[in-house]
Formats: C-alpha cells, sequence, structure tokens
C-alpha cells in the first residue's frame, strides 16, 4: 500500500481538512454531490478550528443519493450476506494438498509483493511508465524481479526499498504492510479462532502493530479506537479511505484457511475488513479470500474468477469491474487492449481504491493462463498498486500451482525469513507460518 513518501508519518493522514477532502470524492464516487459542503468548506479560514471541519462530515450525511445511483452496496453483515447467491458446498482438499498450496500461497504472496515493491507509486509508475523503464532495461515483458538501472535518471526514480527489492540484492523477504496483516491476520485466527470480533482485531492492532507502519483508512481506524471510537464504527468514522484497497491487502490468511469454501472465507473477513472499511472496501477483502480460498479447487484461473464473483454483492462497482474484466478476458482481448479498458472505466478512481486493483489483479490472474511468472509480472506490469495486486495475485496463482509451480528464481531468494513490523514475528520463517496456516485450515 501507499506509504506517504516525503510527509510527516502522521500528515496529511489525520489531520481533519485531508480527510474532509478526500470524504468529497468518496461521496461523489458514491453517487452524492457534495458541492454545497465544498463551498462551505472553501469558506472556513485557514486557521478555522477542527471541529468545524469535522462538522461538515455530519453535513455530508445528510445529503440525498442521486435518484439515477444504480448500485445495490449493502452495509452490514447480515444485509451483505442476504445479497449473496445461495453457495455450493465446500470442496473437499486432502491434507497434503493443503500443506503445500498454502505453502505455495505464501511463497507467491511474498515473491509478488517484493517484485511490486521498487515501482508502488501509481501517479508516478503508471502502465507506460513502467513499460518504458523495463524497456530501457531489457526487461519486458517482467519475468524476474525489477533491476536497477546503473544510473539514477531521476524520471524513474524508486521507492526507497529497492536496496532490498530489486534483482540481485533480495534476501528474505523485505517488511512491508501487504505481508504484515497476512501475519497478524494469522495471529488473530490462532488466539481468537474462525469466531474472532472486530474488538479482537484492534485489540491485536493496537498492541503489535507500530502506528508509523500503517496507512489511509487503517490508521484513521487507529486513531479512531485511540479516541474512544468501537468496532464497527471505526471503520466509517471520519475515514475516506473505507473503499480503498487496505481490507483487500489482508484477505489471504482467510482464503488459505478456508481451502474449497470460499463462501466461509468471504463471510469469516467480515469482522476484519469493517474495523477499517464500508463498501467497496469491505467487498475487496471479502473478494480475494473467495479467490484465493477457490483457487485450491478451481480446475482454471478463469473459474476461479468466476466463482469469486458469487461471494460479493452482486450490485457492487466491485462485482461490475470483475466482471467486467471477465467480459474482456472472454472476448479475447489482449491484456493491453484490456487494460485500456479498465483504465477507461476505472481510471478515475485513487490508484490505491480497492476497485480499480482488484480489476488489475483479475486481470493478472486470467491473463496469466495459470503461469505463476506471467501473471505476477502483467499484474505489477499494470501500475497501479503494484505490490499489492502482485502479492494477491502471487497468493492465488502460488495456491493454484502448489511450491513446485513456482520458479526458484522468485523463491531462493526470500531464503525462508520474512522481516516483519508484526511484534513477536520479525524474521519468522516461511515455512513456519505456512505450517500454522495449514494447521487452522485442517482444524
Amino acid at each position: 500500500m501507499v506509504e506517504y513518501q516525503g510527509l510527516e508519518p502522521l500528515e496529511p493522514q489525520l489531520s481533519a481538512r485531508a480527510r474532509l477532502k478526500y470524504e468529497f470524492v468518496q461521496r461523489q464516487e458514491t453517487g452524492f454531490d457534495p458541492s454545497a459542503v465544498e463551498q462551505r468548506f472553501a469558506a472556513l479560514g485557514e486557521d478555522a478550528p477542527e471541529t468545524e471541519v469535522y462538522a461538515l462530515f455530519d453535513a455530508l450525511d445528510d445529503l440525498p443519493r442521486d435518484a439515477s445511483w444504480s448500485y445495490d452496496e449493502p452495509e452490514g453483515r447480515d444485509a451483505i450476506e442476504a445479497s449473496l447467491p445461495p453457495a455450493d458446498a465446500p470442496v473437499p482438499v486432502s491434507a497434503s494438498d493443503v500443506e503445500d498450496r498454502v505453502h505455495g500461497g505464501w511463497l507467491g504472496r511474498l515473491a509478488g509483493c517484493n517484485l511490486g515493491k521498487p515501482v508502488e507509486g501509481g501517479n508516478h509508475w503508471t502502465r507506460a511508465h513502467i513499460r518504458a523503464y523495463l524497456e530501457s532495461v531489457d526487461a519486458y515483458p517482467l519475468r524476474d524481479y525489477v533491476p536497477k538501472a546503473d544510473d539514477d535518471d531521476p524520471a524513474y526514480m524508486f521507492r526507497d526499498n529497492w536496496p532490498e527489492t530489486t534483482l540481485g540484492r533480495i534476501s528474505g523477504s523485505a517488511r512491508d504492510d501487504d505481508i504484515d496483516y497476512s501475519i497478524l491476520g494469522l495471529h488473530v485466527l490462532e488466539t481468537y479462532g474462525r469466531g474472532y470480533t472486530g474488538e479482537d482485531v484492534a485489540t491485536e492492532w493496537l498492541s503489535r502493530l507500530p502506528i508509523l507502519l500503517t496507512f489511509t483508512a487503517e490508521i484513521i481506524a487507529i486513531a479512531n479506537l485511540v479516541e474512544g471510537v468501537r468496532p464497527p464504527a471505526t471503520g466509517g468514522h471520519h475515514n475516506p479511505h473505507r473503499e480503498w484497497i487496505g481490507a483487500q491487502i489482508r484477505a489471504d490468511i482467510h482464503g488459505w484457511t478456508n481451502p474449497g469454501d470460499p463462501r466461509a472465507a468471504a463471510l469469516q473477513v467480515i469482522e476484519d475488513a469493517t474495523l477499517s472499511h464500508r463498501g467497496n472496501g469491505v467487498y475487496g477483502e471479502m473478494w480475494a479470500a473467495a479467490l484465493i480460498a477457490a483457487a485450491f479447487t478451481a480446475p482454471s484461473p478463469r473459474d476461479a474468477v468466476v466463482e469469486s464473483l458469487r461471494h460479493v454483492p452482486p450490485g457492487s462497482r466491485l462485482a461490475e469491474a470483475v466482471r467486467s474484466v471477465l467480459d474482456s478476458y472472454d472476448e479475447g482481448l489482449e491484456w493491453d487492449a484490456a487494460m485500456d479498458r479498465v483504465d477507461e472505466r476505472y481510471g478515475h478512481y485513487h490508484w490505491v481504491h480497492a476497485v480499480n486493483n482488484a480489476a488489475a489483479a483479475t486481470a493478472g490472474v486470467l491473463w496469466s493462463e495459470g503461469d505463476f511468472t506471467t501473471g505476477i509480472g502483467l499484474t505489477v506490469q499494470a501500475g497501479m498498486d503494484t505490490d499489492s495486486n502482485g502479492a494477491t495475485v502471487g497468493s492465488v496463482l502460488g495456491v493454484m500451482s502448489g511450491t513446485a509451480g513456482i520458479p526458484s528464481h522468485w523463491t531462493d531468494p526470500l531464503d525462508d525469513r520474512i522481516d516483519s513490523g508484526v511484534r513477536g514475528f520479525d524474521g519468522s520463517r516461511i515455512s513456519d507460518l505456512a505450517a500454522r496456516t495449514a494447521r487452522i485450515a485442517l482444524s
């Protein structure tokens, strides 16, 4: 996910003014016209107290939704579950398959995340810009970790993690929030079981996750907790990033622990997702968890994607985006043409929004044709949230292929080790985390 490089760690994420500016965009994206409230905001002096700024959130709550709004996006577990079609019975998976495919999922997630980290930053590292750079170093299409050019061309400024995430420099999996949440999710399931609550997740976030390693919706949810707001209200209170990708990156542990049962995986995430998200932010985690659970038994990547759609609200924008990419695939479009269509339809969203990134990840899964290297390479080449999407697609394809299907040039540099910001888990062995995950999956 995005880290606010060059800014103070807690700014602008927690300021009332920054939140409200993003909230105006969020309201526009969900069928409201916030222009009257924007005018009131513009009339406030720069030194107006934050209480006056926050009061405008209440004014936004009073706005009527445009009558032309055509989506059905339920809130709350009961309404979300009621919107879903009936689920098929779970498909059994043998214990040996679970153990190997879960391990493949962990390895795939880590490889895809590290692949995307140097070029994370969708405003700068667009699809075209990524291609231009990769072509300049003879690495297009991506078939290995991103190489670092000999010169430091400012036009191709990497993220500051490049010394530990570029080709030839990787020694263990670098720390990343996309991986920290997988680890923390495992700890939650081991500690509280599948019936964990949002309060349980909140407790572990506050005790094990440094606030300066959290961003967007998550850092706001933590600030809400500190101020006394309790789950699930934390996900919606003054939180304009509630439909961004933050919950979607937390899905894998729930997919891995429900092999062959995508409905259980999708429902298992809701307490986690609503701690920090609403609407399509929640559906994104449901979708990714269902996709990963389906990958254990699906005959093909396309079958896994089709199955995943049965476990998110069908009238949502996220479901529409995934269906749109599936249509492009079925029409026989090349990947580039399909991504042009994604940019045309969903390019107005922030580069870490759940909807457009779900579309990019779907394309990576489909056009992979089951090949791990092709899938994560295409996904990172798509731009947007490159490390998050690379991790999700790597997880899906790692589950589908098992450990033997992931070429060693991806896994050897990981050295069976993860750097983590989660208290008590830095330096964890990948194989150990995979074995612990499999135990839950088989319980």
